[in-house]
């Protein structure tokens, strides 16, 4: 892009070489986008804490209100998947609207649900839009965003991606507190309404788009395979040292399987012709497959252990919900305002810089998990689990940069489904095995009003994701970043 270009902003130092220059327009773009993500990953993080209020107020059992929470994530396995050919076949304007449309009706049915079954609706209607996000994000970064200054803005999407979670329940609990659970949704709408009025009102289109046939039997293949995969793996760590039946979380994860399984074998069938619905020749890229393989086991390590801190803070340590919540926000905040500086150093240094130290630090912080008890101090808490955020943000950034760097243009979309189906499931697996040896662990030692029984079942859950941890040291000397000028890169780099 040349320096003349009008209304360039730049997204590095003037000092630095033009290339690294974004018009103004395709950062407006970026910008609603980002505004629209965060908006869908906040209300995604708010419902968890507010279960107690739903079972109340709304006379349902834990294990229905569960389903406000799995419903939505189950949404998110079976739509992200297909979000790859979608954002091929719409334009970047006809999917932003389709799914900030869908998610502010989701969020309005939400706040006026008069029962149990309107808002498990509303919750799948939210989640069939936020699935749509990221995804649309990232592909519009690879295409707008020089390869020179990817890194730095990658960095941003890590703002969103560390900060609305963090957010999340800190604000729900204040909602839940002082004005009820209806309130998360009155609060997020007005935002995700503003935000869909300036995508309306602005949004430009980017890339190009095919003509290429819906294949339902590819969707009904994918909802049946990520769709019976994550809520099986969503049930283990539930029936875990209970004597009801795993009759059907086996079906479940069985269903996965073949499901799964003929899914792959029918988009390798449909690539010959373009036609796929997730292309799976981006595993053709060796950065790529060593990327995701990277972000699968960090994502397994990372979602089973703080899904199982707030356990250990609360019921071992005897911390109140909110203080428990609290004491993520520290790592959250670090690593969402890293995030642009890990970013620029990716653009400068690459990979290795970022990914051994990254590693290095998130699996020392679970080994040091492991030895805590119901005596650990505090603070200690925090300092460990702030080092292992900021141990993700140091390997979270480079591997989304590098993976979707490595691939040709045109699989940008396909990438980008890959990395969110690859969370999706990591992190679905990572909650089911570690909730299993935990719950496992606190019924043999006396249940959950046992302190010393919680603390022994979370150092075993810890002991887990710090082996797979470990496991990511070793992987991070491999991904390498790719040459910024696709013709520089070697032969069999691409496609």
């Amino acid at each position: 892009m040349s320096a003349v270009d009008t209304g360039a902003t730049p997204v590095i130092s003037s000092a630095e070489e033009p290339k690294t220059l974004i018009p103004r327009r395709d950062m407006r773009v970026i910008w609603v986008l980002l505004t629209a993500a965060f908006v869908a990953i906040l209300n995604e993080t708010t419902m968890g804490i507010a279960i107690p209020h739903l079972m109340d107020d709304l006379g349902i059992s834990p294990l229905a209100a569960q389903w406000v929470t799995s419903a939505f994530m189950l949404t998110m396995a079976v739509v992200i998947p297909i979000t790859g050919f979608l954002l091929r076949r719409f334009t970047t304007r006809q999917i932003f609207l389709a799914a900030l449309s869908l998610f502010s009706v989701g969020t309005l049915m939400a706040a006026l649900a008069f029962g149990f079954e309107m808002l498990l609706v509303a919750r799948v209607v939210q989640a069939a839009g936020t699935a749509m996000m990221m995804p649309l994000l990232m592909t519009t970064i690879m295409n707008l965003v020089p390869p020179a200054a990817r890194g730095r803005m990658m960095g941003r999407v890590s703002i969103v991606m560390s900060l609305a979670p963090a957010i999340g329940p800190t604000l729900s609990g204040f909602l839940l507190d002082h004005l009820g659970w209806r309130s998360i949704f009155f609060i997020v709408l007005p935002i995700a309404l503003v935000a869909l009025f300036i995508g309306w009102r602005w949004l430009t289109n980017v890339g190009e788009t095919m003509d290429a046939p819906i294949d339902v039997l590819s969707i009904l293949l994918s909802a049946l395979g990520f769709g019976g995969l994550v809520f099986g793996l969503s049930q283990i760590g539930a029936l875990a040292g209970t004597a009801v039946s795993p009759a059907p979380l086996l079906i479940a994860l069985g269903v996965g399987v073949v499901g799964l399984a003929l899914f792959l074998w029918r988009q390798v069938v449909l690539q010959k012709k373009d036609d796929a619905l997730l292309d799976l020749r981006v595993f053709r890229s060796r950065d790529f497959t060593l990327s995701m393989a990277q972000m699968f086991l960090l994502a397994l390590a990372f979602f089973g252990s703080i899904t199982v801190v707030p356990l250990f803070l609360q019921n071992a340590m005897g911390l109140p919900a909110m203080d428990a919540g609290l004491v993520a926000l520290p790592g959250a905040l670090a690593m969402g305002l890293l995030g642009p500086l890990i970013g620029r150093i990716y653009d400068l240094h690459g990979t290795r810089i970022l990914l051994v130290p990254g590693a290095i630090m998130a699996a020392s912080m679970l080994w040091l998990f492991t030895s805590f008890t119901e005596a650990t101090p505090l603070w200690l808490v925090v300092v460990a689990q702030t080092a292992l955020s900021v141990g993700l943000a140091l390997s979270f950034t480079p591997l989304f940069t590098a993976a979707l760097a490595s691939l040709q243009p045109k699989f940008y979309s396909y990438g980008s489904a890959v990395i969110g189906t690859v969370q999706q499931v990591a992190g679905a697996a990572g909650i089911a095995v570690m909730m299993a040896v935990f719950t496992v662990a606190v019924n043999a030692g006396g249940g959950s009003h046992v302190p010393e029984a919680v603390a022994h079942g979370s150092r075993l859950a810890f002991v887990l994701g710090a082996i797979i941890a470990t496991i990511t040291i070793v992987g991070a000397f491999f991904i390498r970043k790719p040459a910024d000028n696709p013709a520089e890169a070697p032969a069999g780099h691409g496609h």
